[in-house]
């Protein structure tokens, strides 16, 4: 994805300088003929600015996005390893410079000392001339053993400064391995933290709910349906439980009270029964249907 957006971008940043060439009124390198603005309109005109406005912003936001992309590609771990190479590179040319400079000052020590021998051979050859009598043959020598001993000189000052800028590359290797050494020190330090901060950052992203979709908020909720499930079923249970009870209670209290009703119209018959049987039997025959009828009206009374 990110490969295709950065191709994107940076062919549309590409293309707005290429328009300078064919859309008018464009900057031009200097020396380059100008067309002939005489036949454009005034609108064709303005319109090649917004155009050229349109692109431009473009270029901008190509490159705002293009830097964007560049910090969200950027790992902590291939940065390092990569700034790491880049060391031990650069610690290679330095070991090779100090070699060079090392072989250049030996050859020139050698040149400076075979120098060195020939003077003295030509100071050696100026005095053999001078015993022998011979002034011009020795100043000759004395010449040849000036310009040797201006080679000396010369050799002399040259591997001076290569020893000083031998001493200088050789402290800068030093600097530079201590620093390579350190650098992995601590990019396994760095690395190890860079990997607990991103694993911490995930399990922290997991508990805010920063997806709003995390598997404990999942889980959270499930519970709190099990839950309401739970206290929903206790309450129909309760409710279930005290119906059964205030409707059997009320069934047994309506048959108590029918079977102490109808006790009580026993006792009553009982006693007028008894009453009746101690007087006459006339009179008893006399009062039979009344007791009939009162014992029926009784029975309407008591509901029978």
């Amino acid at each position: 994805m990110y490969n295709a957006q950065l191709l994107l971008l940076v062919l549309l940043v590409g293309f707005v300088p290429c328009l300078q060439g064919f859309v008018p009124g464009m900057v031009r390198p200097a020396g380059v003929l100008r067309p002939r603005m005489n036949n454009i309109s005034p609108a064709l005109g303005a319109s090649t600015t917004q155009l050229f406005n349109l692109f431009d912003r473009f270029a901008r936001v190509a490159k705002s996005n293009l830097n964007n992309i560049a910090k969200k590609l950027e790992d902590p771990e291939k940065i390092m390893s990569q700034a790491l190479e880049d060391m031990q590179t650069d610690l290679v040319k330095v070991r090779q410079s100090y070699a060079e400079v090392t072989a250049s000052q030996r050859r020139m020590s050698k040149q400076k000392d075979e120098a060195a021998k020939l003077s003295q051979e030509w100071y050696e050859r100026a005095q053999i001339a001078l015993k022998a009598g011979d002034e011009s043959l020795a100043k000759e020598a004395l010449t040849r053993r000036q310009v040797q001993e201006d080679k000396v000189a010369e050799l002399t000052s040259q591997v001076e400064a290569q020893t000083a800028s031998l001493e200088k590359l050789y402290e800068g290797m030093q600097l530079l391995e201590s620093k390579i050494l350190e650098s992995k020190a601590k990019k396994d330090q760095m690395v190890a933290r860079a990997r607990t901060a991103s694993s911490t950052k995930k399990v922290n992203d997991m508990l805010s709910g920063v997806t709003g979709q995390s598997s404990v908020d999942a889980f959270e909720r499930m519970e709190e349906k099990v839950e309401a499930l739970e206290a929903a079923a206790d309450v129909a249970e309760d409710m279930n439980a005290s119906n059964l009870l205030s409707g059997g209670g009320g069934s047994v209290e309506a048959k108590f009270k029918e079977l102490e009703g109808a006790s009580a119209v026993d006792s009553e018959l009982e006693k007028m029964k008894q009453s009746m049987l101690g007087g006459s039997s006339d009179d008893s025959k006399m009062l039979e249907g009344d007791v009939d009828e009162e014992l029926e009206k009784l029975k309407r009374d008591a509901g029978l």
